[in-house]
């Protein structure tokens, strides 16, 4: 992972890129606890492979942590090396958890932030700690998330319609009732692509995998797929008019999702601004 500038924002701006995808990561994979008095500490433990990302995450957090490594025994294997990141501090601790990380067990009740985040930097910090990237035992492409949470699942289907136009359902696995939500073929591609853009924090083995995808293709003779509904000059120009994603939904028959990633994309010049005929 390339060395990165630092950042000049405050801790935990889920506006920032960085940030984002960091609180998902930790929403997803990371652990608060509370000890006696103000005693705590938030810890992620991760493959030894993916060590540098933690490393990223104390160059990120401006309190005193450290990144420690160790081999133990699992269910899994004889021999298993991982890496840990511990933040003590309590004023970090304080903001990730009015940030929206409870203390203790929390699968079930993590859910996306309330107020302004980037939300894909977001999405793909919930997919590097609970998701996979990559292609199918047939060799399709795809890109799943598994979560306990009802809120997290919503907003996996909602952001995943958004960008790629295909509905899924909400719903528990019978068996052990988890949310198991997979996209797959152009879709995954589509997901995929705007999830790891180049240049983003992320797992580098997810990334690779993210971009892997990007050469396949859809086999002679199978049937096509579905095409997603493309936004309009006109929708653009109502949409910057309303400054709005509620009342835009309502207007434009879209999901406030939809509009809200969109009045993003249009603000921050990721999509050209549509002209004024």
């Amino acid at each position: 992972m390339a060395a990165r500038e630092p950042i000049a924002h405050p801790f935990m701006d889920l506006t920032v890129p960085e940030y984002a995808y960091m609180f998902g990561f930790l929403q997803a994979d990371g652990h608060l606890a509370q000890g006696a008095g103000q005693k705590g500490r938030l810890t992620v433990e991760v493959s030894a492979r993916d060590i540098d990302l933690l490393r990223e995450f104390q160059r990120l957090t401006p309190y005193s942590s450290r990144v420690s490594e160790r081999t133990r025994s699992t269910n899994f294997a004889a021999t298993h090396m991982s890496a840990t990141w511990t933040l003590c501090s309590l004023e970090a601790r304080t903001i990730l958890h009015a940030a929206g990380i409870p203390y203790g067990r929390k699968s079930d009740a993590i859910a996306p932030p309330s107020g302004s985040f980037s939300g894909r930097d977001y999405l793909r910090g919930l997919v590097d700690a609970d998701g996979s990237v990559g292609h199918t035992s047939k060799g399709f492409p795809f890109v799943s998330l598994t979560t306990a949470s009802t809120a997290i699942a919503r907003y996996y289907c909602e952001y995943t319609r958004d960008v790629t136009g295909v509905h899924r359902t909400v719903k528990r696995n019978a068996r052990d009732g988890i949310y198991n939500v997979m996209v797959a073929m152009e879709a995954g591609q589509r997901l995929a692509a705007d999830l790891y853009y180049p240049g983003c924090l992320a797992l580098a083995r997810k990334q690779i995998a993210a971009s892997s995808l990007a050469t396949w293709g859809r086999p002679p003779g199978m049937r096509n797929a579905y095409t997603a509904r493309r936004w309009t000059a006109t929708e653009d120009r109502m949409l910057l008019q309303l400054n709005s994603p509620t009342a835009a939904a309502e207007v434009l028959g879209r999901t406030r999702q939809s509009c809200n990633l969109r009045l993003w994309r249009l603000r921050s010049g990721q999509v050209p601004m549509p002209s004024d005929h």
